[in-house]
C-alpha cells in the first residue's frame, strides 16, 4: 500500500509538470520525463538511445595548422630581426653604395640631379651630381662675359667617379689652360657632360639636348677606343636599353626602340620608383645590388680580359677565338667581319654629324682619343705578348684610324695614348687601375693628371691653332 501511494504521488506530480510545461520543446520535455523515471525505466531508455543514436563525428582542432603557422611566424620574425640588425650594422660602419643613375626617355639612362654619396667600385671618392645632372660643380646656363667655355662629352673616363673631381683630367686641363693664357686669355670654364656607359650615339644626343643651353665655344669629344666603337652597335653592346643610330638609305637615323621595351617601361614605372626609394634608403639593398654588380663585372672581366691574364704566364700564346678574347680586345685588329665594319662606319659617321652640328652653332670641335690599360702598360714585352695573343699588329690601331678619319674630314684631333705610354715606360709606373687591378681599368689619379697636362700642353703650345685662334 505504501508503495502504491508513493507511485500515485509521483504520477500526480508528473501530470502537473506535464501540464505546466506543455509548450516546452520536445528536448526539454523529454529531459523532464527522464528526471521522473524510475531506475528500470532509465535503464531501458538508455538502452534504446544507444541502439538508435546516429554516430557522432568529433571535429578535432587544427593543431597541425596552428603549429605550422606558428613556425612560419617565428621564421618571419627571425628574418625581420636579421634584416634589421644587418641594416643597423651597415649604417654604423658607414656602408654606402648609392644609385647615381636614373632612366632617361632620350638617353636610356642619365645621372640623377642632386645625388651624392660615396663611390667605392674601383677606388673611393665622394661624388656629387649637380642640379642639372652633371658630375661637376654648378654652372650657370648664361655664359659669363670674358669666358671661353669647353663642353666635354665622354663616358666613364670623363665622368671620372674613380677620383676626386679636382683630380679629374678635365679639372686639371682647365687649371693648366687658365695658367697658360690660351684662348685670348679668357677665363676657361670646362663643363663635364660625361656619363659612364655612353657611346658616341648617346653623346651626340647629349650634345643636341643638353649642351647647347650652356653656349659652349668648344665641344671636346673624348673617345675611349676600348669600348666606344663597340658601344655604337647593338650586336656588340648587347643591350636594348639605350638608343642607337643605324644606316638607312646611306644616312644615319636614330633607333629609339628601347623606349618601347618592357624593361624600359618597367624601369619608368611607379613600382620601380618604389624600388629605387629602397635602394636610396636601405644599405642592405645597396649591398645586395653591389654583390650582383660585382658578379656581373667579374664574369665580364673574366671573359674580356682572358688574353691579359696570360701576359705573365704565357707570353708566346697563340691567338684564340674571338669569343674568348672578348669584344673589347678586338678593337686592336682591323675589322674582319660585317659587324665590326659596321661599328666603325657608324662611329665615324656619328663623329662627322657631330662636327657638322657643332659648326652650325658657330663653335669649334675637337676629338681626343684617350688610352687603354694595355696601351700604356709599362712593360714592352707584355704589350708585345698581348698583340700576339689577340692576333693584332699595332696597339694604336684604333687611335690611328680615328686620327686618319679626322684628318680627312678636317677635324682637329689629339691622340693621348702614345704620349702616355712614353710617360709610363720612362717612369715605370701605372696610369690605369687601383690596388687589386693595377694596370687595367680606368685612369688613376696619376693617369688623369698626365692626360690633363698633355691636352693642355697641345692647346697651350700652339699645336692646335685651328682651335685656340
Amino acid at each position: 500500500m505504501r508503495i502504491c501511494a508513493k507511485y500515485s504521488a509521483i504520477s500526480a506530480k508528473y501530470s502537473a509538470i506535464s501540464a505546466k510545461y506543455s509548450a516546452c520543446s520536445a528536448f526539454r520535455c523529454r529531459l523532464l520525463r527522464l528526471m521522473i523515471m524510475n531506475p528500470s525505466e532509465l535503464h531501458n531508455a538508455a538502452h534504446d538511445l544507444t541502439n538508435t543514436a546516429q554516430p557522432v563525428t568529433v571535429v578535432k582542432k587544427p593543431r597541425r595548422l596552428r603549429a605550422l603557422a606558428g613556425k612560419l611566424l617565428l621564421i618571419l620574425f627571425g628574418i625581420f630581426v636579421g634584416v634589421l640588425l644587418a641594416e643597423i650594422t651597415l649604417w654604423l660602419v658607414g656602408y654606402s653604395y648609392p644609385e647615381f643613375y636614373q632612366p632617361d626617355e632620350s638617353l636610356g639612362f642619365a645621372l640623377r640631379p642632386g645625388m651624392e654619396g660615396w663611390y667605392r667600385k674601383e677606388s673611393q671618392a665622394y661624388i656629387r651630381i649637380n642640379s642639372d645632372g652633371l658630375r661637376d660643380r654648378e654652372h650657370s646656363k648664361a655664359k659669363p662675359a670674358g669666358t671661353f667655355r669647353i663642353a666635354l662629352l665622354g663616358d666613364s673616363y670623363a665622368e671620372a667617379f674613380q677620383v676626386a673631381m679636382e683630380d679629374s683630367f678635365w679639372a686639371i686641363m682647365e687649371r693648366k689652360l687658365n695658367e697658360c693664357g690660351a684662348f685670348d686669355r679668357k677665363r676657361i670654364e670646362v663643363i663635364n657632360f660625361g656619363v659612364s656607359g655612353y657611346g658616341t650615339a648617346q653623346e651626340l644626343l647629349t650634345l643636341r639636348e643638353r649642351v647647347w643651353s650652356y653656349s659652349p665655344d668648344l665641344v671636346m669629344l673624348a673617345i675611349t677606343t676600348n669600348n666606344d666603337v663597340s658601344d655604337n652597335v647593338r650586336s656588340l653592346k648587347k643591350t636594348d636599353r639605350v638608343p642607337y643610330f643605324v644606316y638607312q638609305d646611306a644616312r644615319l637615323v636614330e633607333d629609339d626602340s628601347f623606349k618601347r621595351t618592357r624593361t624600359f617601361r618597367w624601369r619608368r614605372s611607379s613600382i620601380a620608383g618604389v624600388g629605387r626609394w629602397f635602394e636610396d634608403h636601405s644599405r642592405l639593398v645597396q649591398a645586395l645590388e653591389r654583390a650582383q654588380l660585382r658578379l656581373k663585372i667579374w664574369l665580364a672581366s673574366k671573359r674580356s680580359n682572358s688574353a691579359l691574364s696570360q701576359i705573365k704566364t704565357d707570353r708566346a700564346a697563340a691567338p684564340t677565338s674571338e669569343d674568348e678574347l672578348g669584344v673589347d680586345n678586338l678593337i686592336y685588329r682591323e675589322p674582319r667581319d660585317a659587324v665590326w665594319t659596321d661599328a666603325w662606319r657608324v662611329t665615324e659617321g656619328l663623329i662627322a654629324i657631330m662636327r657638322d652640328e657643332v659648326q652650325s652653332h658657330q663653335a669649334k670641335f675637337l676629338v681626343v682619343t684617350l688610352s687603354n690599360g694595355i696601351q700604356v702598360y709599362p712593360n714592352p714585352e707584355a704589350r708585345e705578348s698581348f698583340l700576339k695573343r689577340v692576333d693584332a699588329k699595332d696597339l694604336f690601331y684604333p687611335d690611328k684610324r680615328i686620327g686618319t678619319f679626322c684628318a680627312k674630314e678636317g677635324i682637329a684631333v689629339i691622340t693621348l695614348a702614345p704620349g702616355m705610354q712614353a710617360y709610363a715606360d720612362q717612369n715605370k709606373t701605372f696610369l690605369h687601375g687601383f690596388p687589386g687591378s693595377i694596370g687595367f681599368g680606368h685612369w688613376n689619379s696619376l693617369g688623369h693628371r698626365v692626360a690633363g697636362e698633355l691636352i693642355a700642353a697641345e692647346l697651350c703650345g700652339g699645336c692646335r691653332p685651328e682651335i685656340v685662334s
